[in-house]
């Protein structure tokens, strides 16, 4: 028994040769079209994995209307395996969740085939789920969730409106640390971190815009600003990225000495290199720098990464 997705389970009875019931199959495990299956039966609607037994068939449904066009590759076999049709319908219009497994799986650096092949679907399902609104069954989401490392919730967007960090922690988490290429590397993509600094009422954590040019932290500030209280001193400067929907992130920490910049050339090539001004505004001209003296990071992620 071999389906393509779309196609109809029948189950009949075995003494009349009637319908008992039917269903559309919205979930492949083997890329040969061959059970289990996900079916959504037309009776009530729910999902259920199927193993089909000698009193059912596949129907297979042709391209009718609400389906999309397929067009086999040249080498497709008889049957018609289903990782070997692609949509001809026009542009993509992916839905939420196919984005939100798009975006992860490109971020991990997997192909379709990869991915489809972790999750035990047909790649062709994973490329209409990433291409086209689609629904699909809990049985295909808790295989993609474990194939990418992460939860259901998340593929579904949960968690896209709490605070940052208050996602569900990943099922199998791996916390690493990031050596110094890595950690400059991350370091050098950012336009927001924190300086902490010393001042008369404690230790202080401030926000700001930096640039990294020629191996150093630089930032700008006025001269009666609380940043500025760094000049002169060991600070310690932070940069991170949270990621709520898969949750895994990373974080970067540099130590070093903070001085003002003072030499016209110096000033002159900091500003001509600057991507963004201060986001706080007003007159921020005095440019700070910092040569980190130590540069660590952590990164967390699925422990199969």
């Amino acid at each position: 028994m071999r389906a393509h997705l779309g196609d109809q389970l029948v189950v009949e009875s075995p003494a009349t040769g009637a319908n008992r019931r039917d269903g559309e199959i919205v979930g492949l495990h083997h890329e040969d079209g061959t059970p289990p299956y996900d079916v959504r039966w037309t009776d009530t609607d729910e999902v259920t994995l199927v193993f089909p037994g000698p009193d059912a068939h596949v129907r297979h449904v042709g391209h009718g209307p609400g389906r999309p066009h397929e067009l086999s590759r040249p080498g497709m076999d008889e049957v018609g395996a289903v990782s070997d049709r692609i949509p001809i319908d026009g542009a993509s219009n992916p839905g939420d969740i196919g984005r939100r497994v798009a975006v992860e799986r490109k971020r991990q650096g997997l192909t379709r085939a990869e991915t489809a092949r972790r999750a035990r679907m047909a790649p062709d399902y994973l490329a209409y789920l990433e291409e086209h609104p689609a629904d699909p069954s809990l049985a295909s989401l808790i295989s993609l969730a474990a194939a990418l490392g992460t939860t259901v919730a998340a593929l579904r967007g949960g968690g896209i409106d709490l605070p940052p960090g208050q996602g569900q922690a990943l099922l199998h988490p791996r916390l690493q640390d990031l050596g110094p290429d890595e950690c400059r590397a991350r370091l050098s993509t950012h336009g927001v971190g924190r300086v902490a600094v010393s001042t008369p009422d404690g230790p202080t954590v401030i926000p700001v815009n930096y640039e990294v040019i020629d191996d150093k932290i630089a930032f700008r500030t006025a001269p009666d600003s609380v940043p500025a209280a760094a000049v002169g001193t060991n600070v310690a400067f932070e940069v991170d990225h949270v990621d709520d929907a898969m949750s895994q992130g990373w974080s970067v920490l540099a130590v070093g000495l903070a001085r003002v910049v003072t030499e016209p050339d110096a000033v002159r090539r900091l500003a001509d290199r600057a991507h963004t001004k201060p986001w706080a505004g007003g007159e921020r001209e005095m440019w700070v720098s910092i040569r980190p003296r130590r540069l660590t990071g952590r990164r967390i992620s699925p422990a199969d990464q």
